[in-house]
């Protein structure tokens, strides 16, 4: 072979294999697991968006496969375990319940949780700086903080005359302890008796609407769970069957028609989300990534609620909300 083609062939050679292992890199495309406690919900939606704005796009660079419980927490472990088989890059999971499945279920596939209020408390990770492991993610609430027991303050300064407030919870879930002592601690201080109903099932819900017509409260409390959520219409209508002003967990619910809701953003926890999971695509370790927790909450008032109950919110509160839906 001549000497000038046997070197141009080598050179083209050795400027092919860099060329061809780019695009080898760039082709790569991702697979994310998407677990939701509920059905498919804006928090869906808000994780898909917060990839868009990171430069993914479904189907060339990453696919997501999602699977949805709709408000039925014994079938996240299931989901979970069928993600894990499909050997996905990333699982990201909604709620207590979910995130302890998956940590039982894996300990090297990376997690990502949202849509939780405290991963201290129920064990899920060692610390909020240094979660460890193979888990971190956004939290839209604040454990142990008192923050359940805002709850109770607002339905209160809404209603000052109320003196009984019914609590619905799902005594499963990890957290309802905490924030049922929270909530206890805050009608205490304003001197209001509590009924604390476990309602984590539909035959449950059921049983805890007739307790509530029966025991003579004036109010209600719904803490947060995945069954509520999927379950907010039912909840929403039956208080305004009885004429009882509900505190809500998210803003689904007021916009649902429910009086007032109080916390953070659920859909702004599933997008922060992401962020996660292109941190822990290109390389970081989950346990590395300090867990985000949120830096404001929304109070959202629903006034057409309100005067349905013949309520008058105090102009204070008013003007403390992000939102007023009229």
């Amino acid at each position: 072979m001549d000497r000038r083609v046997f070197i141009g062939a080598m050179a083209s050679g050795l400027l092919a294999a860099p060329l061809a292992a780019a695009a080898q890199q760039t082709a790569r495309v991702y697979r994310v697991g998407f677990v939701s406690p509920i059905s498919l919900h804006p928090t869906f939606h808000a994780f898909r968006d917060g990839l868009r704005e990171l430069g993914y796009v479904e189907g060339k660079t990453v696919i997501v496969e999602a699977r949805f419980a709709e408000g039925r927490s014994e079938r996240l472990p299931e989901l979970v375990a069928e993600l894990i088989r499909l050997k996905v890059d990333v699982l990201v999971v909604g709620s207590t319940v979910g995130t302890l499945a998956a940590k039982k279920a894996t300990t090297t596939v990376p997690i990502v949780f949202a849509g939780l209020i405290d991963p201290v408390a129920p064990g899920i990770v060692a610390s909020l700086a240094r979660p460890r492991g193979n888990i971190t993610g956004v939290t839209f609430g604040i454990g142990g903080s008192g923050f359940a027991g805002k709850w109770m303050e607002l339905l209160k300064e809404s209603v000052p005359n109320i003196s009984h407030v019914a609590v619905l919870s799902n005594s499963a879930s990890p957290l309802t302890a905490l924030l049922v002592k929270e909530i206890r601690s805050a009608a205490r201080t304003l001197n209001v008796k509590l009924d604390v109903l476990d309602a984590g099932n539909a035959a449950d819900l059921d049983s805890a609407f007739a307790a509530i017509g029966a025991s003579g409260a004036q109010a209600i409390i719904v803490l947060n769970d995945p069954f509520f959520v999927a379950n907010r219409a039912k909840l929403v209508q039956f208080s305004a069957s009885k004429r009882l002003p509900a505190v809500y967990f998210i803003k689904l619910f007021a916009d649902a028609g429910g009086l007032i809701a109080y916390g953070g953003s659920l859909e702004d926890s599933y997008r922060r989300a992401a962020t996660y999971v292109d941190k822990i695509l290109m390389g970081a370790k989950p346990g590395d990534l300090p867990i985000e927790q949120p830096t404001k909450f929304e109070l959202v008032i629903n006034l057409k609620t309100a005067k349905a109950l013949g309520l008058t919110i105090p102009p204070s509160l008013l003007q403390r909300a992000d939102e007023v839906i009229e």
